[in-house]
């Protein structure tokens, strides 16, 4: 059956047409789509994709086989790296495909009845230079998790070598371990302290993500039933706003970035047995670890090349799709880039130096997937050209595609929108149509350079910390982040003013009229997209020190005078709450009170002060007077078993609406600066690897 579903795709891709008749087909395969998107299943889904890559290899036969006539070596050249590009984007849609058609969607296993025979785990929380209030959370949040407490060990593992990280931990009744040297950074931290440990499982978490009660018990099932599972990896949510999120006007409707590759392509991993450790949030068995000597110390990204290492020697993974643990996100622009940059050079180190595609012990399957995820970081050259090949008409007068206008949007098109369309079935709610164009473009011009370099020298490069917890007291353009998009963006509005001059002094009936056209309007989406990725450059005000956790909670709050009234939570948060309540409580502004929080196992009694009432809405803030108060605070807030269930909760995509929601946020691009838009950043923000 696969054979003739290939050898029909094959035929329909290479048939010829002319381009009428290509048009006339191009309009029936949409018209086929829309029909049969319209009906639920898996075998629908899979009858769309293969439309979709018929569609696409049809259009890139015919890119290859008629378009590729040059007149000059200008013409050559640019329209070669046109060429290369877009069968870069072909192949990246045929492994997405494949990578993504059949998420696992495994379930938690149960652990044996009798907690005695639950194994010991050592949790290892690193640290470099990060200040010890970002990390407090992290390790009052691993000591509450239930486990039986003579088989869970806690261990900070400081390569800063602070007096008031190991004062903490004598405080607290955790391990505190340290090192000579900063050797090899994490992977070296990682691997010192697994030399003065012992337990049976090793469950990683970094500095900022705080686990729930439950991580543990959802994790381990699946290690204690298969002997041959090394490691279970579970989502990184985080919950503070990501500069996406936080900077565009339409950011919190749609998904968060790090959603497409937690809630689908993981999964999708996980089907073929090739799901990844992520460095955070996830259990690795001790005695698989041995077998490769520790973790991966050769690339910057010790935590996937770890697990290809370890899938090489045959051990298998798992995941969760359940977020487990939360923390923060980056909090603007600049170290978001940064910390992408040290993503690509760590997996374009492992795609020189381990290519997953040659070398022993991985499965077909699982040479897809680590090559989809290694090669992934290839994206910054593609879509640059993607981005400027229409100037290359427009500016430099050199025709780099061989055929009619009509020709390349009979074929261009179809091509474009099967391919967006099927990804809207797929990616659902994890990923809205175009937001993945911007989230490249604003990283493309950066990892440019960084690509050549790497793939030249893979050796090149270190681990680097990603800066987390900064505040900003007003907001500002920062041009660090988007001045190459700011010359992008000039030169493609050169390039279509170029155009509509060009469109004027020629015949409307000419090929000519119709090439500029063209390339006006490609270049005219380039601009689009490139002026969204400018609008995220547009960094808000960040004022307030924690983050707030949509949560709702039916509460009690104790007064002064010893009366009880009810309340409901709207937002936790590390500092305070938000609570309504339809009590009289008018004039109790700094009162001191008591929250009763009844969660699953305990009701929580956590000591608050009321700090402005506005109706039914009453603002609250902690006052934790000890420590066990304080780690109180923290189950409350991150520890709770369904703190983190809605961060799936967005709209199936519908692509002409994400596309609104694009417009809306460029639009924003413009809007007048208030007074605190001069601002620059409050102080250097804590670093947190």
């Amino acid at each position: 059956m696969g054979t003739l579903g290939l050898t029909v795709m094959l035929a329909v891709a290479t048939v010829k047409l002319s381009p009428g008749d290509q048009a006339v087909f191009a309009g029936l395969s949409m018209l086929v789509f829309l029909v049969a998107n319209r009906l639920p299943g898996r075998g629908v889904t899979h009858f769309l994709i293969a439309l979709s890559l018929a569609v696409s290899l049809r259009y890139i036969v015919w890119r290859i086989t008629e378009t590729l006539r040059f007149a000059s070596w200008p013409e050559f050249v640019l329209g070669s790296v046109l060429v290369l590009a877009e069968l870069y984007a072909i192949v990246v849609l045929v492994l997405g495909y494949a990578q993504t058609t059949w998420p696992l969607e495994r379930k938690p296993l149960p652990l044996p009845d009798d907690p005695a025979a639950w194994p010991t785990v050592d949790v290892f929380i690193p640290s470099y230079n990060e200040p010890l209030s970002l990390v407090r959370a992290t390790v009052l949040g691993a000591l509450a998790m239930d486990w039986p407490r003579d088989k869970l060990r806690v261990h900070i593992l400081d390569d800063g070598r602070r007096a008031d990280f190991r004062a903490f931990a004598a405080q607290v009744g955790c391990s505190y371990l340290t090192r000579a040297d900063n050797a090899h950074a994490k992977a070296g931290n990682l691997n010192a302290a697994m030399k003065v440990t012992d337990g049976a499982f090793i469950a990683v978490f970094d500095c900022d993500h705080i686990p729930t009660r439950g991580f543990l018990q959802f994790t381990l099932g699946w290690l204690v039933a298969d002997d041959n599972i090394a490691m279970v990896q579970t989502p990184h949510h985080f919950y503070s706003p990501d500069p996406f999120q936080r900077n565009l006007a339409a950011g919190t409707r749609v998904p968060a970035e790090g959603n497409l590759f937690y809630g689908l392509i993981q999964d999708g991993n996980d089907f073929w047995n090739a799901a990844f450790f992520c460095g955070s949030c996830a259990v690795i068995r001790r005695r698989a670890l041995d077998t490769i000597g520790g973790f991966a110390v050769e690339t910057v990204t010790e935590d996937a090349h770890t697990m290809l290492k370890l899938h090489r020697r045959g051990w298998d993974s798992a995941y969760l799709r359940l977020p487990l643990a939360a923390g923060l996100a980056t909090e603007r622009l600049a170290l978001h880039i940064g910390q992408r940059m040290r993503w690509a050079r760590g997996m374009l180190q492992i795609l020189r130096t381990d290519c997953p595609l040659f070398g022993p012990g991985l499965s077909f399957g699982q040479r897809l997937c680590y090559l989809q995820a290694t090669g992934h970081f290839l994206f910054a050259i593609p879509r640059l050209v993607f981005l400027t090949a229409p100037l290359a008409f427009l500016l430099l007068g050199q025709n780099v595609i061989a055929a009619s206008p009509l020709a390349i949007t009979a074929y261009a098109l179809p091509h474009i929108f099967h391919s967006v369309a099927t990804n809207a079935r797929l990616q659902r709610n994890w990923r809205h149509s175009f937001w993945s164009e911007i989230y490249e473009t604003v990283l493309a011009l950066f990892l440019v350079r960084l690509t050549v370099v790497t793939l030249l020298s893979p050796r090149r490069g270190k681990f680097n910390v990603t800066a987390k917890g900064g505040l900003l007291d007003g907001g500002f353009f920062d041009l660090r982040a988007v001045y190459p998009n700011i010359i992008l963006a000039l030169l493609l509005f050169g390039g279509i003013m170029r155009g509509a001059i060009g469109m004027a002094l020629v015949d409307t009936s000419t090929l000519a009229f119709q090439a500029f056209a063209l390339n006006c309007i490609w270049a005219t989406l380039s601009l689009l997209i490139v002026m969204a990725a400018l609008a995220v450059g547009r960094e808000t005000r960040q004022v307030r020190v924690r983050a707030r956790v949509a949560a709702e909670l039916a509460v009690r709050l104790r007064l002064p005078d010893g009366h009880e009234v009810a309340a409901m939570t709207r937002d936790l948060s590390q500092g305070g709450a938000r609570l309504i309540t339809d009590a009289a409580l008018d004039g109790m502004e700094g009162a001191p009170i008591r929250v009763q929080v009844p969660l699953a196992a305990e009701t929580l009694d956590l000591p608050a002060q009321i700090r402005r009432r506005d109706g039914t809405a009453l603002q609250i803030r902690w006052e934790p007077a000890t420590l066990a108060e304080e780690a109180a605070v923290v189950r409350a807030v991150f520890s709770r078993a369904d703190a983190w269930t809605s961060w799936a909760d967005y709209p199936p995509d519908r692509p002409l609406v994400s596309l609104w929601r694009v417009l809306v946020s460029i639009r924003f691009l413009f809007r007048a600066r208030s007074r605190a838009a001069a601002g620059r950043p409050h102080a250097a923000p804590a670093p947190a690897r």
